[in-house]
């Protein structure tokens, strides 16, 4: 059985239930540190909410998403930015960015030296590149409870191990450093993250970023199998009035040398 990443992304639904994945990345963006004029990368950008604010601060900016309904929905937005849709995975640039900016995105991909040798080439010498995304021991205790519940429908299936790149530290470090980029900034911390929609958010969740389990679990079985993840989750992941999901994030900054 393959897990992959959602298929086709809800615009909509991500924006309105789904906020906290930019609106928790402030940080980032001071971590980045947009200075005028600089032209910049915002690579997996979404419905551009990150773009336009790296803008504010009088960058340059170009967003990329593999989605179009993402980016049909990021122009309509914020007309004056502009957008593109984009495989991170083949990216093709040459010296074009002072910086490289990614938020929520590069654990959908298993293929990160494919990702990182493309934005080393779109830096410019001397350019960063400023990312977080889930890092190792993300969301363990909902994957615990999508598997108890795959065992307890008859599937066989290692969530995270056909889901989501979830590294370390040291293993996404060695990676940019192998390709020439030089970490200045890394850590790996704990990001509770509250689902909105009371007994629906954990559902909501997984329309949203677990789509295609679908294509595994069969459309008919679907609503059967959230039943039984929220069964198997609620004790740990339940508060009482919401679902929390334990977020952990990787957030990293390397230079070009």
């Amino acid at each position: 059985m393959q897990w992959m990443p959602p298929k086709k992304w809800d615009a909509g639904l991500y924006d309105t239930r789904h906020a906290f994945v930019w609106e928790k990345a402030k940080g980032l963006v001071e971590l980045l540190a947009p200075q005028v004029g600089e032209k910049i990368l915002d690579l997996g950008c979404g419905t551009g909410a990150l773009t336009a604010e790296i803008a504010q601060c009088g960058a340059e900016v170009f967003g990329i998403d593999r989605s179009m309904d993402m980016i049909a929905e990021a122009r309509k937005k914020f007309p004056a930015l502009g957008f593109e849709v984009m495989d991170a995975r083949e990216l093709d640039f040459t010296g074009r960015f002072d910086a490289v900016f990614s938020n929520a995105v590069l654990h959908w991909i298993r293929e990160p030296e494919r990702v990182i040798a493309g934005v080393e080439k779109a830096l410019r010498p001397g350019g960063r590149f400023v990312a977080e995304f889930g890092g190792k021991g993300n969301i363990q205790r909902l994957v615990d409870g999508m598997e108890r519940a795959c065992r307890a429908m008859g599937i066989s299936q290692n969530v995270t191990a056909a889901t989501w790149y979830y590294p370390g530290i040291a293993e996404y470090a060695s990676l940019l450093e192998t390709h020439g980029l030089e970490v200045r900034h890394a850590a790996l911390f704990a990001r509770p993250t509250k689902l909105e929609e009371g007994e629906k958010g954990l559902e909501n969740w997984i329309h949203m970023f677990a789509s295609a389990f679908s294509d595994s679990v069969g459309l008919d079985r679907m609503g059967a199998w959230i039943r039984e993840v929220e069964r198997q989750s609620r004790a740990e992941l339940w508060k009482g009035d919401h679902w929390e999901l334990d977020y952990r994030r990787l957030r990293i900054a390397a230079w070009k040398k």
